[in-house]
């Protein structure tokens, strides 16, 4: 069955829970990536650095393992859907605050607990999804799923692009408070997850018992997700502060060239997701993520903005293709007992690991006398290789039957 094929398959419940937790993580990322565009701004405003400011996105990444944790024992406990409407609403209300911010003091604060609420949403969202939807259509699902993350970065880049020059930082925080309206309708089209109804009829164990049983393949999980983690900030983080800083761009310039990359992210999300169900998850993240090497030049020394904008387009849609499989792999490789918390809980703590991306680029692109394309250039090229040998020699479950396998790791990959 071809992925639209499979897409039409599905039932209204099931494009509704699609639907949910796409614009979930849309809205979430939305939210996240406006930071990234307003760093210089911000410094600017409390008479510090880029990289004073940058030390928000560590701290955002570095508490999103600890909203992993919580929301996911929450879902596992009480229900994917309700836990998923109070991540929404939570993440919206701190980034509405982060607006007030007075100082960098509080400015920095509030992200941290932005990042504390962005950390629950995907793991819980991603947990719904798979659940919900069949074995055949989880390739291109979670290829529209992880969509969602390139899709709030490109939102984001149109908000700055046309906004920004009328409503400043503050009122970029503001739009970002939106999000709260989709709590409304997965409050009205979403349904529970069929899976975890199931389990809740089973029992379950604590998630510190299972994790016990399982912790070779959660070793190997955070140590991938670290790695995904460097290859994707690496490549999206400081790019926008590289055009403006380096290139001397214009936040229109900037912002056509950020919307031009994540059109390019969400295409390579949906083919390498599709591209999974067909060859496997493994062989498709060696080949995303291996063929961004070369594209890796080309994206950060070609000559003026229309070819920047084509090694962009295609640096992200290699980067942005290898996450695409993200969600589907790391479920289907979840013991079903803890399937809300172990996935968001692996994903996140690899966040901690490589919340200092931004920081470690500033730093090294300042140590090069400004030259955040060197930096760049590094850091995507060793973690692509990273994330093609973790993978490559990792685990695999291709397409499991959720509720019937046992709780254990995988004994050896297969494709």
């Amino acid at each position: 069955m071809s992925a639209l094929q499979s897409l039409r398959a599905l039932t209204p419940q099931q494009r509704n829970t699609v639907i949910a937790s796409y614009l979930g993580w849309t809205l979430d990322a939305f939210d996240f990536f406006i930071l990234v565009f307003v760093l210089k701004h911000i410094a600017d405003e409390f008479h510090t650095d880029v990289a004073a400011v940058s030390i928000a996105i560590f701290l955002t990444l570095a508490m999103r393992p600890l909203g992993a944790l919580l929301f996911g024992l929450a879902s596992d406990k009480y229900g994917r859907r309700i836990t998923l409407m109070v991540n929404v609403a939570l993440y919206s209300l701190f980034e509405f605050l982060t607006g007030f911010s007075t100082g960098l003091t509080m400015f920095i604060m509030l992200r941290a607990l932005y990042g504390i609420a962005m950390g629950g949403e995907w793991g819980v969202g991603a947990s719904l999804v798979m659940e919900t939807v069949p074995e055949d259509s989880r390739g291109i699902v979670s290829g529209i799923l992880q969509a969602g993350y390139p899709s709030g970065y490109l939102i984001a880049s149109i908000v700055f692009f046309l906004l920004f020059p009328v409503i400043g930082w503050r009122g970029m925080f503001f739009v970002g408070a939106l999000p709260a309206l989709l709590v409304l309708y997965i409050r009205r089209n979403v349904a529970e997850s069929p899976a975890f109804i199931k389990r809740q009829k089973q029992g379950r164990r604590p998630f510190l018992a299972v994790l016990r049983e399982n912790v070779p393949l959660f070793l190997w999980s955070v140590l991938l997700m670290t790695a995904f983690n460097f290859f994707s900030h690496g490549t999206q983080d400081l790019y926008p502060t590289f055009l403006e800083t380096q290139r001397n761009y214009d936040s229109y310039t900037t912002g056509a060239i950020a919307i031009v990359y994540n059109i390019g992210a969400i295409c390579g999300g949906l083919f390498f997701g599709a591209l999974s169900q067909r060859i496997g998850r493994k062989k498709a993240i060696v080949i995303a993520s291996l063929i961004a090497v070369p594209v890796a030049p080309l994206w950060v020394y070609a000559p003026g903005p229309v070819l920047l904008a084509i090694g962009a387009f295609l640096m992200q849609f290699f980067v942005q293709g290898a996450w695409g499989i993200v969600p589907v792999h790391l479920n289907e490789l979840s013991p079903d007992e803890v399937r809300g918390t172990f996935p968001g809980f692996s994903y996140q703590l690899g966040n901690l690991l490589a919340s200092g991306n931004a920081t470690l680029q500033a730093g090294l692109a300042a140590h090069w006398g400004g030259d955040y394309a060197y930096a760049l250039l590094m850091v995507a090229a060793i973690v692509a290789i990273v994330v093609a040998l973790l993978a490559g020699f990792g685990f695999e479950k291709k397409d499991v039957r959720f509720g019937t396998e046992h709780s254990e790791a995988p004994h050896g990959a297969r494709a």
